[in-house]
């Protein structure tokens, strides 16, 4: 979901198929069809250094690049109460300024070799990725380490930084707020559960941040006991290895425990948010529960599933909202994955006087796929488009470095990726409908937002189950405890 604010990238894809016959001509059979190539994941050397950091290390000599992925454990789950986007924020300032460079140097030494480096805050952990020709690794490893262990903190760029993610959020507010109803709808839906707080934080929480709330943040969640380190490219591991345990070897561990996300139940019942922008011409609008872990034994399924409902152009909730209705220029539907489930929603947004019709064509799309599932020609077509759609997902070594530190993290192994294309291949219209059953949310359970002019489609918002209302003016992601009506 990346920079300060989040930001969300939707791919728009169609793949069109088709067949040509002969007259009356007798026609050969077609030989069977090949069974799927799967990807294979570069064989790989693990390290566990005394302080805990886990490295990860795959040659991969074709071209002479070396990429890494790094994930520490935490992310925007420790972010305080009250202080959310502290994460996020150390997230940007540890590039602004590490060991012997301040922001411009730092800047200057990762441009001056055409390098790449970046950190993001994600839910549970921070993400710190690059990319440098082979001959810079003793460079990429002496940047890496100084972003980790020897961050500067600088107080006028952690002022800067701060202003920039306020006025960041603001200006999504005032121009197309579509990407911040994810916030809305998470907050509103979890609670005071973690997953509620918003990773970026909020105008009201990211006023409040100082420059020791960013200090605490590092103390106590940066260490070598987080720490897990992918690195793909052209190396010699045992060289490399050594260069890392020189660099980090050393790294304290964090000053607390990791933070580990409770149990997220799904959610009974209905219940609507209605977040008034008085100005608005459309209504955007999101309608979902809580779905599945990272580690689902069915999350393949869901793929499938959630591929046939909205995740691709010609997905039922697109047809129906765009290519039939008209109401909407698009629709799709999300599974968002982490350690405990996440949510399982359908997005789309349409005209403010057309907002019932597309909500209800929208729960009307789910209702009957719930019931009906797939037939075996629709199954057919999905499983070519996400077998077609894996493979260039894990090409480059910066895609291989991030799926190893990814399974990692999530405490899985190599046959997570490799035996994803077999899995794929024997799912059954049965298998399928199942996991639409347990994991795609009933229409009486589900949590709805609706963000626009509040005055116009109150009556509307009312339709579907207990209203909460606030402003996008506010100042927090979430409504106060007595703004329900």
């Amino acid at each position: 979901m990346s920079g300060s604010m989040g930001r969300v990238v939707l791919a728009v894809l169609l793949i069109a198929t088709g067949a040509g016959a002969q007259g009356a001509r007798p026609v050969a059979p077609k030989p069977a069809a090949a069974p799927p190539q799967g990807v294979r994941l570069p064989k790989a050397t693990v390290i566990e250094l005394k302080n805990g950091a886990r490295l990860i290390l795959a040659e991969k000599h074709e071209v002479p690049l070396v990429s890494f992925s790094a994930r520490l454990r935490g992310g925007g789950l420790g972010d305080p109460q009250g202080k959310e986007g502290v994460a996020s924020l150390v997230g940007e300032l540890l590039l602004k300024g590490a060991g012997k460079r301040d922001a411009r140097q730092f800047a200057e030494a990762v441009d001056g070799v055409g390098g790449e480096l970046s950190v993001t805050a994600a839910r549970e952990a921070l993400l710190v990725n690059g990319r440098f020709l082979a001959r810079d690794t003793a460079l990429m490893v002496e940047l890496l380490s100084d972003v980790l262990m020897r961050p500067r903190f600088e107080a006028s760029e952690f002022e800067k930084m701060r202003d920039r993610m306020v006025s960041g959020i603001a200006a999504a507010k005032d121009g197309d707020p579509r990407g911040l109803i994810d916030l809305y709808a998470h907050a509103f839906h979890f609670s005071s559960h973690p997953y509620g707080r918003p990773v970026i934080g909020s105008e009201a929480s990211l006023a409040t941040l100082t420059r020791e709330d960013v200090r605490a943040y590092a103390r106590d969640h940066l260490g070598g006991d987080r720490l897990i380190l992918a690195v793909v490219g052209d190396f010699d591991t045992k060289q490399l290895a050594s260069r890392l345990e020189a660099a980090l070897g050393g790294w304290a561990r964090a000053g607390v425990a990791a933070p580990v996300a409770p149990p997220t139940p799904v959610a009974k019942g209905r219940r609507v948010l209605l977040v008034d922008k008085p100005d608005a011409t459309q209504t955007y609008f999101w309608l979902g529960n809580t779905g599945i872990a990272r580690d689902d034994p069915s999350r393949v399924d869901l793929v499938l599933a959630n591929t046939l409902l909205g995740g691709r152009f010609t997905s039922l909730l697109n047809t129906e909202l765009r290519i039939k209705s008209g109401l909407s220029y698009g629709a799709s539907s999300m599974v968002l994955r982490e350690t405990q489930p996440g949510t399982v929603a359908i997005f789309s947004y349409t005209k403010t006087e057309s907002t019932g019709k597309a909500v209800d064509l929208a729960l009307e799309v789910l209702t009957r796929y719930r019931r009906e599932g797939m037939d075996e020609a629709a199954l057919a077509s999905a499983k070519a488009y996400v077998l077609g759609q894996y493979p260039p997902s894990l090409e480059t070594s910066g895609q291989l470095a991030a799926k190893l530190a990814e399974l990692a993290f999530y405490g899985l192994d190599a046959s997570d990726v490799e035996g994803f294309a077999d899995t794929v291949t024997s799912a059954s219209t049965q298998r399928v409908r199942g996991v639409i059953q347990r994991v795609l949310p009933a229409s009486e359970d589900l949590t709805l937002v609706l963000l626009g002019k509040a005055s116009a489609i109150r009556d509307v918002a009312r339709r579907y189950g207990p209203v909460t209302e606030m402003k996008l003016s506010d100042k927090s992601f979430a409504p106060l405890p007595a703004a329900k009506r």
